[in-house]
């Protein structure tokens, strides 16, 4: 890790009052602006699809599936729940309270509705995101893969979900930037980002053990090491502060519930949990032996591609905090039941899976990458718009 430090990612003007995050952003605007790119692309392949199909964009984007049940809280607060016939209970519980306090707050101050609220917290954040993925990549490998690597991230297959008022953009930008802090040794602002990322989603859990484990394994070894954990108070304040998010959110629910295990049995009631794959198994061996056989190659071909460019990130020896985040991400995805159509959202936030292929391409012409993104990208955009006006949520 001491090869980051001597990392060329602080242009001139960096000295300067408001230097560094102007010659930062100033070193980022390619990854942004093509990122931006990228999105509208899909928003305009969205509204094509939309204006022939007859269904209203914006709907499709702040006003379905889980956008409604954030927008309620933002409204109404918590303690909405649907009694379904087949016995689930749907409580408003299960969602994490981050991305609603930002829409009850922007709609409290602007004309906005909290639904409209939403979206703009999502198109702002994701290009926090980009730009946080971009450092990450600029830091470890060189600007070129740090472009690459946003531009990827945003022609993921489900990219469009970054442009609804969901909470995967807010929170890939909160786990960016704080796997960055964790890189540039920012122990407070590391711990600061992820409690926050643990107020927005569940998986904040693999941001803290990033952290965590970080510093264990390069704090703990030696008696010398220990003895600076005990007196770096930064370090421990990082450590401290990134659990209390995610961990305070779910000692509410159980104050609420009265239940010790109160966020646990919301998330059951959604049929949701943790049971190692198992569930995940048997859903794709059961589109295995039944035709048309497509669907269920078509999921263990992208798993297991999953895996493989996990074992290239470990083969290349990402950082530590790398290696850590998107292997939990990874985990917490694959290894949960629930409805089995959202896993590649829920994969999202999982951008270090991406660096190999970003230091695949830079290693192509540019005009070639170039063609290969572009392409990729194009047909991310009539993938999400198809998958949008589906009947199921992703």
């Amino acid at each position: 890790m001491t090869d980051l430090a001597q990392a060329d990612t602080a242009p001139p003007g960096a000295g300067r009052p408001g230097g560094v995050a102007l010659a930062a952003l100033r070193r980022a605007a390619p990854a942004l602006l093509l990122y931006a790119g990228t999105r509208a692309l899909g928003l305009v392949v969205l509204t094509v699809w939309g204006a022939v199909a007859g269904k209203n964009p914006h709907q499709l984007l702040s006003a379905r599936w889980d956008s409604l049940w954030y927008s309620r809280i933002a409204e109404e607060g918590y303690g909405y729940t649907i009694h379904l016939p087949d016995g689930a209970v749907h409580s408003n519980l299960a969602f994490f309270p981050l991305l609603p306090g930002l829409e009850r707050g922007m709609a409290a101050v602007t004309p906005l509705s909290a639904p409209d609220a939403g979206l703009a917290v999502s198109s702002v954040t994701s290009l926090l995101a980009a730009w946080g993925i971009f450092a990450v990549g600029d830091l470890v490998y060189g600007r070129r893969v740090g472009i690459t690597l946003a531009v990827l991230w945003g022609v993921l297959p489900v990219g469009i979900v970054q442009s609804m008022a969901y909470s995967e953009s807010l929170f890939t930008a909160l786990a960016a930037w704080s796997v960055y802090a964790v890189l540039t040794r920012r122990w407070v602002w590391a711990g600061v980002l992820a409690a926050l990322a643990g107020l927005t989603r569940p998986v904040g859990a693999a941001v803290v053990a990033a952290i965590w484990i970080t510093a264990a394994v390069e704090l703990l070894p030696d008696g010398r090491r220990r003895q600076a954990l005990r007196t770096n108070r930064r370090v421990l304040a990082g450590l401290v502060i990134a659990p209390l998010g995610w961990l305070g959110y779910v000692v509410w629910v159980a104050a609420r519930t009265d239940s010790l295990t109160g966020y646990f049995d919301v998330q059951n009631g959604w049929g949701n949990g943790f049971d190692g794959g198992l569930a995940f198994a048997a859903f794709i061996g059961g589109l295995l032996v039944h035709p048309p056989f497509v669907a269920g190659i078509a999921l263990l071909l992208g798993t297991a591609a999953l895996l493989w460019l996990y074992v290239c990130c470990v083969r290349q020896r990402q950082p530590l905090p790398l290696l850590v985040y998107g292997g939990s991400v990874l985990v917490l995805a694959l290894a949960a039941k629930g409805y089995f159509g959202s896993k590649p959202r829920l994969l999202i936030p999982a951008f270090p899976v991406l660096i190999p292929l970003a230091i695949g391409l830079t290693r192509l012409r540019p005009a070639r990458a170039a063609l290969v993104l572009g392409s990729v990208g194009l047909a991310s955009a009539a993938y999400g718009a198809w998958w949008l006006h589906g009947s199921g949520p992703p």
